[in-house]
């Protein structure tokens, strides 16, 4: 299968000169091809896995653009990226990667294009177009991606538990990119998710928090707040707004659940604007509700100095 139309920009003309003349296989993978099959608008950065030397291609291609801005070398993982016309381009060598169990830092080897394929986090992500001449705009789909996407299922290449114990921040992306896309994480992908939930604490929580944003932005942030809810993922790293759940009965007197309350929030002030730090203030409005709750026998639930 050939998706000639994908690759139609003359950049990619120019990557394929390149890596025939350095006589490397050189393809383009991940977000943009997924985006591109799933009518999603072109992407402003786009990434190309090549089996050899990344950085090579990427130094060699520069210069074949006579691109100006700085190419920017990543030696330890054998990456290289640089911008052109408003687009960023990222190189790097098809490897092998293996992780120890307290890191999601990987040890990096050589490999094949089906070595970096399956080291990807959902199989949506290991579709690559061949930019080499003789095979240009064929479509490598190993593990069955294009099906996935047009059934709307986050899955793993590998079994779950290999794929988001490696790397647990994928966890997180399998929810972000549920959130955003509307698919459904397969069913024995999201068990993993809730059996590895713990390991989210090895990675670093700058990178946590991207995600989180990024579920933040989405059309209906409560779709991604829940699925974070029902993994056991929220309870390390939001764990306040998890103390908000449930609802309390003293004489016959009920309050509202908070959480659920402010899920609601959240949507309602979504619908009206892309600011995130508005949609954060939704999102902690009633934060402090779960420390001030108490019971008056006068009054029944209240939640003084909450604010």
């Amino acid at each position: 299968m050939k998706i000639l139309e994908a690759v139609s920009n003359p950049i990619f003309k120019a990557v394929t000169e390149v890596a025939d003349q350095i006589n490397q296989e050189t393809y383009v993978v991940g977000g943009f091809v997924r985006d591109y099959l799933l009518n999603r608008g072109q992407k402003k950065d786009i990434d190309f896995v090549t089996v050899g030397n990344g950085i090579l291609l990427a130094k060699e291609l520069s210069n074949k653009l006579g691109n100006t801005s700085q190419v920017s070398v990543f030696k330890r993982f054998g990456t290289a990226m640089f911008k052109y016309q408003q687009t960023e381009l990222e190189f790097v060598g098809a490897r092998k990667e293996s992780y120890s169990e307290d890191s999601r830092k990987p040890h990096v080897e050589d490999g094949t294009l089906e070595d970096d394929q399956k080291r990807r986090d959902f199989t949506i992500n290991t579709l690559a177009i061949s930019m080499n001449k003789a095979t240009f705009g064929e479509l490598i789909d190993p593990f069955n991606g294009v099906e996935d996407l047009n059934n709307k299922i986050i899955k793993t290449p590998l079994e779950p538990n290999v794929t988001y114990s490696d790397d647990p921040l994928r966890m997180m992306r399998a929810i972000r990119f549920a959130a955003q896309l509307d698919f459904e994480i397969e069913k024995e992908s999201f068990q993993s998710i809730i059996d590895n939930a713990e390991r989210i604490n090895i990675v670093s929580f700058e990178r946590v928090m991207d995600e989180f944003q990024k579920i933040m932005m989405t059309d209906k942030p409560s779709v991604g707040l829940l699925l974070l809810e029902q993994s056991g993922l929220l309870q390390y790293i939001l764990p306040e707004l998890i103390a908000l759940k449930g609802i309390e009965e003293v004489e016959g007197q009920k309050h509202k659940d908070n959480f659920y309350h402010t899920l609601e929030v959240v949507d309602n002030i979504s619908e009206n604007t892309d600011n995130v730090w508005l949609r954060w203030a939704a999102l902690l409005h009633d934060i402090g509700k779960a420390v001030t709750k108490r019971f008056d026998k006068k009054v029944g639930w209240t939640f003084h100095s909450h604010e």
